[in-house]
């Protein structure tokens, strides 16, 4: 059993030795860190991991410095960084050291983050989201929302393929180990058909995905809200990589209600956001759909320009679709996996239509789907491709984008720095948490005192999200 240690950063009463509050500039970015951010909450929360006899630990305070230090300057590795705190004046004063006190081993941080797992660092993260709100730089009812992927810390050597039932074995089996050493979180199970048959030995956790025209590498994805106002991070999400954007809309819009306290009213997403389940599910939440269209953008990816759906004139009456030649699509069957009937033009017809090549490429002729809610869907498509939609996106791509930028240049947020799934989450925590931080900074009186002292704060989040309809479940495929 370990005894929880506390770090006392009183300056000794009789010193020669260099002061620190001297040496350390008034301006120094970690002053102001430490006048934003009240770390000393960490004691209690950890407090149940640790016992009340044996060897004193490293305080919890001065680990969570670290652990922030290490992405907040992006440190190649911990190793490292343990070899910079004695060489660098602001580090010790940061983390309450004297400049002959002896610094951490950097196992200490791998040790901690087993014990105590990943929720303390979403709470790092959820603090400083609160001093955002409190310091006004968080609007919170327009919301800007994507995912990015992030190169899992495993080679593609790594990789072994078999049948999916040993396949999903071998994962079962790695999850089990790694709950007897640590609280690891629950992995859901991978799509794709290439991560029912394939597996890395070195990271289970991590699953085969790509980007356009990029060959398919071990992955996560990383899901994020940033609020319109400063760009900040509000809510987050970490998943394997082959999980689809357009499911995490919704969990991700709970959270930030959860973190801000304030009812999201307009949300702004690009294409792969854009289906028929979200648009529908937004105007249910009365939340209003800047959604890029998914149906506009696969038509202006490589597909053929045939004739759109809005082509195609409805006749209530009848129940009848008429084409461009003036042929009827009638009522065909039922789908399956979304509420919608499909409708079908006779397939001679379509085999001697003269506008065929303009139209359709299969066989069978033209197919068209219609929602239930389907006058209810093409009006929400028109506000999704409206002019304020459009100028909202562009700012999308300046702030998300920005985001994910930025976090890869200063905080090394393209490559995962551990292995699984939950250290991958704390990664991002502290990346967030980072970012968050340096906006929040910026926006404060730059002139400080020689000495400051972190501000009370308050709970950073509420027992439950500010008052909407519930969520829609979303049981259909996309569109």
């Amino acid at each position: 059993m370990i005894m929880m240690g506390r770090q006392q950063p009183q300056k000794e009463l009789f010193s020669y030795q260099i002061d620190l509050d001297q040496r350390v500039r008034a301006d120094n970015p970690l002053r102001q860190v430490a006048a934003a951010i009240d770390f000393s909450w960490a004691r209690a929360e950890v407090a149940s991991t640790y016992g009340y006899n044996g060897n004193v630990s490293v305080d919890p305070v001065v680990i969570v410095k670290l652990m922030f230090l290490l992405f907040f300057d992006d440190v190649r590795s911990e190793r490292q960084l343990m070899e910079l705190v004695p060489e660098r004046l602001d580090y010790l004063w940061f983390l309450g050291f004297g400049i002959n006190d002896p610094v951490p081993h950097h196992s200490v941080l791998s040790k901690a983050r087993s014990r105590w797992g990943g929720p303390v660092f979403e709470k790092l993260f959820m603090r400083t989201v609160a001093e955002c709100v409190r310091a006004g730089l968080v609007d919170g009812q327009k919301i800007h929302v994507d995912g990015s992927l992030i190169a899992a810390h495993a080679a593609d050597k790594s990789i072994v393929d078999g049948p999916p039932e040993l396949v999903a074995a071998l994962r079962q089996a790695c999850q089990e180990q790694t709950a007897k050493l640590t609280e690891a979180c629950p992995v859901p199970a991978p799509q794709g058909a290439a991560n029912q048959t394939h597996v890395s030995t070195t990271d289970p956790d991590a699953e085969l995905a790509r980007k356009r025209n990029t060959p398919s590498r071990l992955s996560y994805k990383h899901h994020r809200v940033v609020d319109n106002a400063e760009g900040v991070i509000t809510a987050q999400d970490t998943t394997g990589g082959s999980v689809p954007e357009d499911g995490q809309l919704f969990g991700l819009i709970q959270k930030h209600e959860l973190n801000t306290t304030v009812v999201v009213e307009t949300a702004v997403t690009d294409s792969q956001y854009g289906t028929v389940e979200n648009l529908l599910a937004c105007a249910d939440q009365g939340i209003t759909a800047h959604l890029a269209d998914l149906q506009t953008a696969r038509r202006g990816q490589g597909q053929p320009a045939l004739f759109a759906p809005d082509r195609f004139v409805y006749d209530a009456a009848t129940d009848t679709y008429q084409c461009p030649a003036g042929e009827k699509l009638r009522r065909y069957q039922r789908k399956t996996n979304k509420p919608a009937w499909e409708y079908k033009a006779p397939r001679r017809a379509c085999s001697q239509c003269p506008l065929r090549a303009q139209c359709t490429t299969s066989k069978r002729g033209r197919h068209l789907q219609r929602y239930d809610r389907q006058e209810e869907l093409d009006r929400l498509r028109l506000v999704a491709n409206s002019r304020a939609a459009k100028k909202d996106r562009r700012r999308r791509m300046h702030l998300m984008e920005g985001s994910f930028a930025d976090a890869t240049n200063c905080h090394g947020f393209k490559r995962a720095r551990w292995r699984r799934l939950w250290r991958q989450k704390i990664q991002n925590h502290l990346i967030a948490t980072c970012q968050n931080v340096r906006i929040l900074i910026k926006n404060r009186p730059r002139s400080l005192p020689a000495a400051v002292a972190a501000p009370t704060l308050p709970p950073s989040s509420r027992s439950e999200p500010p008052a909407r309809l519930p969520t829609v479940d979303q049981p259909w495929s996309r569109n």
